[in-house]
């Protein structure tokens, strides 16, 4: 009998996550061995947008380096996790049984998105992992609904991940520092994602731009945000497992279902 895992929300910050000393990079790695081992992963990462669902299907993904201007140690980091190409088909599967149409990306690698994270969950590299894309124009219900449909997958040994950040300015990066205050704004908005999460209040989390505050400074483009929404709709009963912030302006909440 697989072991059923409930799903995840990490918030990833900067890439620099995995070399510097911080609470999160901390929790991550004791989220992994608290966690267990699943038998795979479906990853939503913000930094893989598309026009439609998109699943990884090489058996072999390489890591990619998705940014730039950050030490020469990250360069020469790799996660060299298997792809799972059934898992993917599994989805897409999934997916369609929904409504929701997908198609395979052939090529594509880990981008930091998905590989910062697991490098500290899971340093061992051996579970397979396949990455989901986000499609930004199809905001939060649409997002809510491809983790309703990917349910299924937590009885069978699977983890269902988003890969996003709580709040993401980066305007307010740029002469900050990892330890520097948290900015007033960003905790308005973070204090209010917790308290609808934990109190299950998806109709309001779903017009967030509307409802919370502070929504369109702390996300000014949806796409680091809209990644809680495929764990949340996958699982029941949201709680707050972290909180810091890194660099001001990131909250790196983490959230189970």
């Amino acid at each position: 009998m697989n072991h059923r895992f409930s799903p995840l929300f990490v918030s990833h910050g900067a890439p620099t996550i995995v070399i510097e000393n911080s609470p999160t990079r901390d929790f991550l790695r004791q989220l992994g061995k608290n966690s267990g081992q699943p038998k795979g992963i479906v990853c939503v990462s913000a930094h893989w947008t598309t026009a439609e669902p998109r699943v990884t299907m090489h058996p072999h993904p390489e890591t990619m380096y998705d940014f730039g201007g950050f030490p020469d140690e990250l360069y020469s980091l790799t996660y060299p996790a298997p792809g799972d190409p059934v898992l993917a088909e599994r989805v897409l599967a999934l997916l369609q049984s929904s409504g929701i149409t997908g198609d395979k990306d052939m090529s594509r690698g880990f981008d930091h998105g998905a590989w910062t994270p697991l490098m500290l969950m899971y340093p061992d590299a051996d579970i397979p992992v396949i990455q989901l894309s986000v499609q930004p124009h199809l905001g939060p219900a649409h997002h809510l609904a491809m983790g309703r449909a990917l349910q299924p997958l937590l009885d069978e040994g699977v983890l269902i991940l988003g890969s996003g950040s709580a709040t993401h300015n980066l305007r307010d990066f740029f002469g900050s520092t990892l330890d520097a205050a948290p900015l007033s704004y960003a905790q308005e908005f973070a204090g209010w994602l917790t308290k609808a999460i934990v109190e299950g209040r998806t109709d309001e989390l779903l017009d967030y731009e509307k409802r919370a505050p502070q929504a369109l400074r702390n996300h000014p483009t949806p796409e680091h945000f809209l990644p809680i929404f495929v764990p949340m709709g996958a699982g029941v009963n949201g709680k707050l497992l972290h909180d810091a912030y890194s660099y001001g302006f990131l909250n790196m909440a983490a959230y189970q279902w």
